[in-house]
């Protein structure tokens, strides 16, 4: 049987100059009349072209008489060209047909290539520029050029444009996120100038620049096309201009750039100042850079940044932190928000100023000189719309720079009240600050106005003797500046010397005391938040100073070098700057080690102290004592830490098992555990002790199993009667978790024996006795317990105790008075945690008498508690508690699967602790459901509460 041949391959061309194929060989198509039909066809895409179209499209002014035996012969001659495919041009009755695949079009062709990259570009981006990269090589020239003339020809020439802009930006968009931007990058800024208003291109053409790290010229591109959009059609661009700029700055910056908010509002009011700031204004209304010169001290930071507030948006350049020429840059895009992370920093700041109008403040330039006159002369002839304005000790040097020198504060005149010169006002509103009180009397004003002119009127100078008053009198502050070395006597030191910098000023203050009142600043430095009267004479005493004490701490008042605070106790503080260099000088005399030695005493023998009365009636002042040195305690541990100061850091841990016992700092029971895990400790003999307050900490943290591994292996290794009592009571406790009620008596009455009957061993045996059905035996036990308590937290854990046998034995109105007894007592002494358990129990009772409210409201505050310190062993209790209060209420689902997940929970009671402690468990089927995670029980609990309140 003969083989029919299929027709040879035809490809028509039409993205550059008419092209017709035939079996891959070119094929030579003349007249400019058959080209058109050629074309004409070819664009139909497989479609019948009708003969009255062809005809209009040739003849579109009139048609010849013969026009259409014409178009026949054209027809007819384009057969011959297909040669031996002339079957694909194929006659129909009202027209003529071109049968094209799609891949014998290379325009059909480019349109399926630019759809598929589109569909696969998120999951083959590869492939998908691959495909693009072949679109855009499918144009070969200009498109038909020979035929625009041909009305439909010229309206499909438009259409091929708009393919090609989309197969090219799309192929840029895919290079750029393939990481190929350099490739395109001539492609893109081509595609732009094509049509400068065309707002695609020009955000491609940003895309690349910054993608090759050109950020700074992606974001001038950006305000060109701004600008010549405004003034060419008078529209603004489309917001992705706005979004593309900070996602450029943020690709080279990582963050948006935002102009800066303005600059933050000074605390205090600027006094007499008000001539020059509006000098400064005019100033900046005329001149770019305006440099405002001036001794150290003399206010010029403060005048600056009040123009800048009232110059609305802002952005200020602090340089006094800055030590290196190179870092301005990166300081500048630190203002401005910006993060750079490539490129070049000065120019992407550049770019994000632009020629937009706005201030720039560059305040302390003296040090840096060379790289701020750099820097302005970039933004000045950068930014034409930034006006500067610099401070400085001396001018930058620049040709553009107008210098304006502030003067001192003006001082009162003979014939004029003392209180309206700028210097005196400025004394005045200070020192009420220290000193509230009356307005001064003529006497005290004539007193201030002679302060201030000798002090020359400087600002900073008349703050730091305006502070003075904090201890002194105004004549006594008058007298000491006579005696203060070289302040007025025996001619006045330069206000350079003085105020060259900040740490000069510190230093030149240092400098005026004495060698003992430097030593007593140096050792106070370490103590990172201040001290009290008591400690500073102490450590004065133990520096072993010639002069009194008192008087040396007072003279650091004076000097302005520490702050005396009179709010409840007098408590001494350093601003940080001053402690800084109060540690920086103390180094460098050799007296570091000395100084760290004598604070891991002092917090030794604080926390012995704290140790020792908390367990009498003054716990409550050991309790805010503690909260109050918890900063220096920290300091004092880290240090200990960091220097291997075993024997300190264990008297620290050990001397605080009260507070890990019943207070919520958990951060001293992270101490605790960390001690413990320390190898160095195995070896010691206090590490039953440590290991004992590691089990407390440990128990706290609702993990009762590593508790009772920790208080065994110390009671194993205790080598005295507290490390010994510490694990016996540690024991005690994860034994009530385990519900093995004979070892929690044994465990007690051995640790009572030890600490003696005023503790709260007593109380936990009741508990155990209680809860194994004895309520009789455990009321004399707790008896026993509070006749011995002292202490107010003591007293408040026998009211619980009290309250507990009450509640188990069914007589609610006095289990809640107990209850009511114990919360009250532990809030006077800090004693969080009883304050929880107490309260635990309180909203059973209230639950059990039909309060449901209350009891809901409670639960919820108490297991917010108990979450936020980790304590899951009594976290579970609650819940527990709330899932039987939940069943009385009909609310079965969330009682099952949180009583579900408190029975496979490790750290939870191995039997229900009504109200905190053990208590014989309530049996619940398990749900048929998964049991919960702890983050979904706590989210059901609230609801469950939220829900059961609102019925």
């Amino acid at each position: 049987m003969a083989v029919r041949s299929l027709p040879p391959p035809v490809r028509v061309e039409v993205l550059g100059p008419l092209r017709l194929l035939v079996d891959g060989a070119p094929v030579d198509v003349s007249g400019p009349k058959r080209r058109a039909v050629l074309a004409l066809l070819a664009l139909a895409e497989g479609r019948i072209v009708t003969v009255d179209h062809l005809v209009d499209a040739l003849w579109p002014s009139e048609v010849p008489e013969s026009g259409r035996q014409a178009l026949h012969n054209h027809v007819s001659r384009l057969r011959g060209h297909l040669g031996p495919a002339a079957a694909r041009l194929e006659t129909w009755h009202d027209g003529y047909q071109l049968a094209l695949e799609r891949d014998e079009l290379d325009v059909a062709q480019a349109r399926a290539l630019l759809a598929t990259a589109r569909t696969t570009a998120q999951r083959d981006p590869a492939g998908a520029l691959s495909l693009l990269q072949e679109a855009h090589g499918l144009w070969r020239g200009p498109v038909l050029a020979d035929l625009s003339e041909v009305v439909p020809i010229a309206t499909a020439v438009e259409e091929y444009a708009q393919l090609r802009r989309e197969v090219t930006d799309a192929l840029i968009d895919s290079s750029i996120a393939a990481g190929q931007a350099a490739e395109i990058l001539g492609l893109a800024a081509a595609s732009s100038a094509a049509d400068t208003l065309r707002e695609p291109a020009v955000l491609l053409l940003m895309r690349a620049l910054a993608a090759t790290g050109q950020a700074a010229e992606a974001l001038r591109v950006g305000r060109e096309y701004r600008r010549r959009l405004v003034e060419e059609t008078g529209l603004d661009p489309s917001p992705a201009l706005d979004e593309l700029e900070r996602e450029i700055v943020g690709g080279v910056a990582g963050s948006a750039p935002s102009r800066p908010e303005g600059p933050a509002r000074p605390t205090t009011r600027l006094i007499g100042r008000e001539s020059q700031v509006a000098a400064l204004h005019r100033l900046l209304a005329a001149e770019r850079l305006v440099t405002l010169v001036g001794p150290g001290g003399i206010g010029k930071t403060r005048v600056a940044l009040e123009v800048a507030l009232q110059s609305g948006t802002a952005t200020v350049l602090l340089l006094a932190p800055v030590t290196d020429p190179a870092a301005i840059p990166h300081a500048l895009a630190a203002a401005m928000n910006l993060k750079i992370d490539q490129g070049d920093v000065l120019s992407a700041c550049v770019a994000v100023l632009g020629d937009r109008p706005g201030l720039l403040m560059i305040d302390n330039c003296e040090h840096l000189l060379d790289g701020v006159r750099d820097t302005v002369d970039v933004i000045l002839s950068s930014c034409p719309g930034i006006s500067l304005l610099t401070t400085s000790r001396e001018p930058l040097g620049l040709t553009a720079e107008y210098v304006s020198r502030l003067a001192p504060l003006p001082l009162p005149r003979p014939d004029q009240d003392p209180s309206r010169a700028p210097s005196v006002a400025l004394f005045l509103d200070r020192a009420r600050r220290v000193r509230p009180g009356p307005p001064p009397t003529p006497a005290e004003l004539c007193t201030v106005a002679d302060i201030v002119h000798r002090l020359d009127g400087m600002p900073l100078a008349i703050e730091l003797a305006a502070g003075r008053l904090s201890t002194l009198s105004l004549a006594d502050l008058r007298g000491r500046l006579d005696r203060s070395l070289d302040l007025l006597g025996g001619g006045r030191p330069s206000a350079d010397f003085r105020h060259r910098t900040l740490r000069a000023t510190i230093e030149w203050s240092y400098q005026l005391l004495s060698e003992d009142e430097r030593r007593l600043f140096r050792h106070l430095s370490v103590f990172p938040d201040g001290v009290d009267l008591d400690t500073a004479e102490r450590l004065a005493a133990e520096l072993g100073l010639e002069s009194d004490p008192g008087s040396a701490l007072a003279r650091l008042v004076d000097a302005s070098m520490i702050d005396a605070s009179f709010q409840g106790t007098t408590r001494y503080r350093m601003l940080e700057t001053l402690r800084a260099f109060g540690l920086d000088r103390l180094a460098a005399a050799g007296e570091e080690k000395a100084a760290i030695e004598r604070m891991a005493r002092w917090a030794v023998e604080l926390a012995s102290w704290i140790d020792a009365t908390m367990t009498t009636e003054r716990e409550p002042e050991a309790d805010a004592v503690l909260r109050r040195e918890l900063p220096n305690l920290r300091a004092a541990w880290r240090l200990v830490r960091s220097h291997g100061c075993l024997e300190d850091a264990a008297a620290m841990v050990i001397a605080l098992f009260e507070t890990v016992a019943y207070r919520d700092l958990v951060e001293l029971r992270d101490w605790a555990e960390e001690l413990a895990g320390d190898q160095a400790l195995a070896g010691h003999p206090r590490a039953g002790a440590v290991l004992g307050t590691a089990a407390e900490a440990a128990y706290h943290r609702g993990d009762y199993r590593l508790a009772d591994r920790l208080a065994r292996t110390g009671l194993e290794k205790a080598s005295d009667s507290v490390g010994t009592w510490h694990c016996l009571m540690v024991l005690s406790v994860a034994d009530l978790a385990r519900g093995a009620y004979d070892d929690v008596v044994e465990h007690s009455l051995a640790a009572s024996v030890l600490a003696g009957p005023h503790r709260e061993s007593l109380g936990i045996a009741a508990l155990a006795t209680a809860y194994a059905g004895d309520p009789d035996a455990a009321r004399r036990l707790n008896e026993r317990g509070l006749a011995g308590a002292v202490s107010p937290t003591m007293l408040s854990w026998g009211a619980y105790v009290a309250g507990e046998i009450e509640s188990l034995a069914g007589h609610s109105e006095p289990a809640e008075r107990h209850y009511v007894r114990a919360i009250d007592l532990a809030r006077t002494s800090g004693a969080t945690f009883i304050v929880g358990v107490a309260t635990v129990g309180l909203l059973s009772v209230r639950a059990s008498t039909g309060r449901v409210h209350e009891a809901l409201g409670g639960y919820r505050d108490v297991i917010e508690y108990f979450a936020r310190n980790g304590n899951w062993t009594h976290l579970w209790v609650t819940l527990r508690n709330l899932a039987d209060l939940l069943r009385r209420l009909g609310d079965d689902e969330p009682a099952a699967l949180i009583d579900a997940a408190a029975d496979q929970a490790p750290d939870a009671p191995a039997v229900d602790r009504s109200h905190g402690v053990e208590r014989p468990a309530h049996t619940v089927a398990a749900p048929a459901t998964p049991i919960p995670s702890r983050v979904a029980v706590l989210e059901m609990a609230r609801q469950a509460i939220e829900r059961n309140l609102t019925r």
